[in-house]
């Protein structure tokens, strides 16, 4: 199994998902973010970085983050990136956002369609979840560069999910749902079900490849 670590900044939600023993099992390490710039990740083979962190602190040490990719490794990204865009030196490499306005009610009309849809049904993390676990919202899309694999998308095409192996030595996974958040608070039932699958998935299946 791969050593993980996960970025932790205080919230209670995140501190349910982190802790919470079947998911804390897939994690060697957590990282307290104000304590990220004095911490030493060479020993982890990837970090994932949640939804909802102070953004200027995580601005701060993104230095480290991209040194993971550098080594080889992989940095998971959930939730909103559209503060990068910001640092005049980029957020981490091939990392484009688009924002989009977020439907969280979507599903109280039974005729609705999320918007989202399996771009790679056949995809490695298919294996773990459904799309249904994937589905509550999304907070925005990303244009991934030539060559990242698009495992989520929008139904125009936009990535939601996506696994980025060619704009660095490591591996960039990068997807706009907001699980640790959601499912730290109690609400929403997917995202208990897309954690269930994906972290096991981060953690044994990912260096497999597609």
């Amino acid at each position: 199994m791969r050593r993980l670590g996960a970025l932790y900044g205080g919230s209670s939600a995140h501190h349910r998902g982190l802790h919470e023993p079947k998911y804390a099992r897939w994690l060697s390490r957590i990282i307290y973010l104000p304590e990220l710039a004095g911490s030493d990740l060479s020993d982890l083979d990837g970090v994932l970085v949640p939804e909802r962190l102070h953004r200027r602190l995580l601005e701060r040490s993104r230095g480290q983050l991209a040194e993971v990719l550098e080594r080889g490794a992989t940095v998971v990204l959930f939730g909103d990136q559209s503060v990068y865009g910001a640092c005049p030196d980029g957020w981490l490499p091939g990392v484009a956002w688009e924002h989009r306005p977020t439907n969280f009610w979507w599903w109280l009309d039974p005729e609705a369609h999320s918007g989202i849809v399996a771009a790679r049904p056949e995809h490695s993390l298919f294996r773990r979840i459904s799309l249904a676990d994937a589905t509550w919202h999304h907070h925005g899309v990303f244009r991934p560069p030539p060559g990242a694999d698009t495992v989520i998308a929008t139904t125009d095409g936009a990535a939601v999910l996506y696994v980025d192996r060619v704009s660095s030595p490591g591996t960039l996974v990068v997807c706009s749902l907001d699980p640790l958040s959601h499912y730290g608070s109690y609400f929403m039932p997917a995202t208990e079900r897309f954690l269930d699958g994906f972290l096991p998935w981060l953690a044994e299946d990912l260096a497999e490849g597609p």
